[in-house]
C-alpha cells in the first residue's frame, strides 16, 4: 500500500490540535505541512511556530514542503522545529546539492520537489541522493485545486529512472489526490499520496484516509 500524507494545510487552523490527533488515530502514515513564502508561490502558509506546535501533538512524522525561495537558510530550523522529512523545489535553489547536503545533515530525510511544468529529467544527476521525489499535481500555492492529468506519465518516467538506475527513493503525489486518481496513481509508480480537500472536506476525514488507503493497496 502506499503511504498517505493528510496535508495539514486543508484542516480546520481553529482546531488544528483536534486535527493533528484525528491523523494520528486514523490509518495516515505521515502528517503534510505546507510552508508557502508568498514569494515562491503567491500565497503565505504556516510557518516555524505553527510547525512546531503540530509536532507537540503529532505521533507520526513531520513530512514538511517548503515552498520558499531560499529554503537552505531555514532547513535547520524546521528540522528543530520537528520536522521529519524536508523537501525542497528544483526551481527555487540556486544549488540543489547544497540543499539536499544540508537536509541529510540534519538527519532528515531529503526530497526535492517538482512543479508541472519541470521536466523530471532535471532530476537524473541529483536522484542518487535523495529519499523521496515531490511530483506536484497542481500548480504549488493553494489547496483545492483540480489534479493535473499529465502527471500520469511523469510518474511512469519517473519511475522508469527510479528503476533504471537502481535506485529506491520514493515518489510522492502533491494536489487533487482523491479515490478517483489514486489506484492509477500508485499503479504508474507513486508511493506516498498527499491528500488535503478530498480528506478535510469529507464528512468523516479519518474514514476518508481509510478509504484512500485501502484504494492503493
Amino acid at each position: 500500500m502506499a503511504l498517505i500524507a493528510p496535508s495539514i494545510l486543508s484542516a480546520d487552523f481553529a482546531n488544528l490540535q483536534r486535527d493533528v490527533e484525528m491523523i494520528n488515530r486514523s490509518e495516515a502514515d505521515l502528517i503534510h505541512v505546507d510552508v508557502m513564502d508568498g514569494r515562491f508561490v503567491p500565497n503565505i502558509s504556516l510557518g516555524l511556530p505553527v510547525c512546531a506546535a503540530i509536532a507537540r501533538h503529532a505521533t507520526k512524522p513531520l513530512d514538511v514542503h517548503l515552498m520558499m525561495i531560499e529554503p537552505e537558510k531555514y532547513i535547520r530550523e524546521f528540522r528543530k522545529a520537528g520536522a521529519d522529512r524536508i523537501t525542497i523545489h528544483i526551481e527555487a535553489c540556486a544549488n540543489l546539492h547544497s540543499g539536499i547536503m544540508l537536509i541529510k545533515e540534519t538527519g532528515a530525510l531529503a526530497g526535492v520537489a517538482v512543479n508541472p511544468h519541470t521536466p523530471v529529467e532535471l532530476l537524473v544527476d541529483i536522484l542518487p541522493d535523495l529519499d523521496t521525489v515531490l511530483l506536484m499535481s497542481v500548480n504549488p500555492g493553494f489547496g483545492g485545486q483540480q489534479f493535473i492529468g499529465r502527471t500520469y506519465s511523469k510518474v511512469k518516467r519517473l519511475a522508469e529512472m527510479r528503476e533504471s538506475a537502481g535506485l529506491d527513493f520514493t515518489i510522492g503525489i502533491d494536489g487533487g489526490v482523491s479515490l478517483s486518481n489514486a489506484p492509477a496513481l500508485v499503479a504508474a509508480g507513486a508511493d506516498v499520496l498527499i491528500a488535503g480537500s478530498f480528506i478535510f472536506n469529507a464528512p468523516s476525514p479519518e474514514q476518508a484516509i481509510s478509504e484512500l488507503k485501502k484504494t492503493t493497496g
